[in-house]
């Protein structure tokens, strides 16, 4: 392949995704936001439905958000009654978050409805094109992490 034509698909590239990511976005943001989060809020939560008690410094790598934006987002579940702290007994330096019931409860109920709104959403490509986009989707984010 010619090097000006490389460039030129290389940006096109980028502008598709860019566009595809965004469109995405917003009807995944509107859902969230139907069930009363944001979708960090909506982040850490499912990452504790899923995963279990996570420590406080881990929660941000996970989902990628700075550590201090993380101690707001649970400040707000912790008063929305979705989560709780709960300390390390044997370090001191250590607070795990933790989803209550009313958490769970409320998980239980959206979160089927969050993955029919993705299957939705998704729609546009058949199973196939799927297991494409996700194959050269992992093979470029890996590419561009070692750069």
């Amino acid at each position: 392949m010619n090097e000006s034509l490389d460039r030129e698909l290389s940006l096109k590239l980028f502008i598709v995704m860019a566009r595809a990511t965004r469109s995405v976005t917003d009807q995944v943001k509107i859902d969230i936001q139907n069930h009363g989060l944001n979708p960090t809020e909506f982040a850490v939560l499912e990452l504790l439905y899923h995963k279990g008690s996570q420590p406080l410094q881990q929660i941000g790598e996970k989902i990628l958000l700075a550590s201090g934006s993380i101690t707001y987002v649970v400040d707000k579940l912790e008063t929305k009654g979705y989560l709780r702290r709960n300390p390390c007994p044997n370090d001191r330096r250590i607070t795990h978050a933790v989803v209550t019931d009313e958490g769970k409860a409320l998980m239980d109920r959206i979160f089927p409805e969050h993955e029919l709104k993705l299957q939705k959403i998704f729609a546009g490509l058949d199973e196939s094109e799927k297991e494409t986009a996700i194959s050269l989707m992992k093979k470029l984010g890996h590419y561009a992490e070692k750069l």
